[in-house]
């Protein structure tokens, strides 16, 4: 049986613990919530949010995907047309500051460099940074597709995209005074695409591996840690996870090749599923990410707290927490996060039943 299987069945079977059973410290965990800053317009709508919703709420670490929601002063080709200024991100950084939490900036780096039928802005100013620069946006985007387009990637082993990549690390991570960065890594599915002249048919877990360590020297050289989303980790075939929230392109053996330095946000939406434990057994800090429903959110925070009771001692510092992950504007979740009764499944309601799990814990 695959290790990640036998893993899996492992934590299943132990799920059979009460919350009631579980007196565990979890002041040191992670409560996490990962959103879009906001436009310069929304700032201090957000702003009264964090005072008023997640510091109540206890969220001790705030992702923000910044991508080019920000004035660049290295690239400013490459920044929004209404981006938040330098004086916009600190007043969000004097506000979670006060509050004791950690601002940690996202960039969609090597995949998500296109959405449908466009281009992101590093491709859409760099078109030489393209993986596929024969596969064409269509007037019509549907998926799925003869060229498997989903997201565009840069190419890993362009001779100058990391000098514009890091530069944009750099900058926004001074900006925001940050001792972490997000850089996304998911979903990529370009990759040693045969159309690349430099990476071709390349070994794709190498490839991947060593874009995720690059960015991490780069980081660890500047004092910061990394942060990437962890699908591309997991073997979406043999576990029957799947291509998006596991990998069925050849990058997962990449997990063994990486940094133990990195912390992986495992995201599952539909089930609980106990990856957490998988990567905690390779040695890496993780943290589980809901989406929409809040029974999964809950039962998220239930795991990690039971891994912690029932691990030894080196491995209970590996389930780091539970991060909400909220994928509309931050103007339409705060719209839907103060409707009284926001609709079912929605990132607010999911959020509001994790907040009522966390409370529970100081019952």
């Amino acid at each position: 049986m695959n290790s990640l299987l036998k893993t899996m069945l492992m934590i299943l079977l132990s799920s059979t613990i009460t919350s009631a059973q579980v007196k565990i410290e979890t002041g040191n965990m992670v409560k996490g919530f990962c959103i879009a800053a906001p436009s310069p317009s929304k700032l201090n709508q957000f702003i009264l949010f964090i005072e008023n919703d997640l510091v109540p709420a206890g969220i001790n670490t705030l992702v923000l995907r910044v991508d080019y929601n920000y004035q660049f002063a290295s690239y400013p080709e490459l920044s929004d047309e209404n981006a938040l200024s330098k004086n916009d991100v600190k007043q969000l950084v004097k506000i979670c500051k006060k509050h004791h939490i950690e601002i940690i900036p996202q960039i969609n780096l090597l995949g998500h460099q296109s959405w449908a039928s466009s281009p992101g802005n590093l491709l859409k100013i760099f078109p030489e940074f393209d993986e596929t620069p024969n596969v064409k946006f269509p007037e019509k985007y549907e998926w799925p597709n003869p060229d498997g387009l989903y997201c565009k990637s840069y190419c890993p082993l362009h001779p100058k995209v990391h000098e514009v990549v890091f530069s944009l690390i750099d900058e926004i991570t001074a900006a925001f005074e940050a001792n972490a960065f997000h850089a996304g890594l998911d979903e990529v599915f370009y990759i040693g695409h045969e159309q690349c002249p430099r990476c071709a048919n390349l070994n794709k877990a190498q490839l991947f591996s060593d874009e995720v360590n690059r960015i991490q020297v780069h980081l660890k050289n500047n004092g910061k840690n990394l942060w990437m989303w962890g699908d591309r980790l997991i073997d979406g075939s043999s576990t029957g996870i799947g291509m998006w929230e596991g990998s069925e392109n050849g990058t997962w053996p990449a997990i063994d090749l990486i940094s133990k330095d990195v912390v992986i946000c495992d995201w599952h939406y539909d089930q609980a599923i106990p990856t957490a434990s998988y990567f905690a057994l390779k040695g890496f800090k993780v943290i589980s990410c809901p989406w929409r429903k809040g029974e999964v959110a809950q039962l998220q925070w239930q795991q990690m707290k039971q891994n912690n009771e029932n691990s030894t001692q080196p491995l209970q510092n590996k389930f780091g927490g539970v991060m909400q992950t909220v994928w509309s504007s931050a103007e339409r979740f705060l719209d839907s996060y103060n409707n009284p009764e926001p609709e079912k499944e929605t990132e607010a309601a999911c959020f509001k039943q994790l907040i009522e799990a966390w409370k529970s814990d100081k019952k």
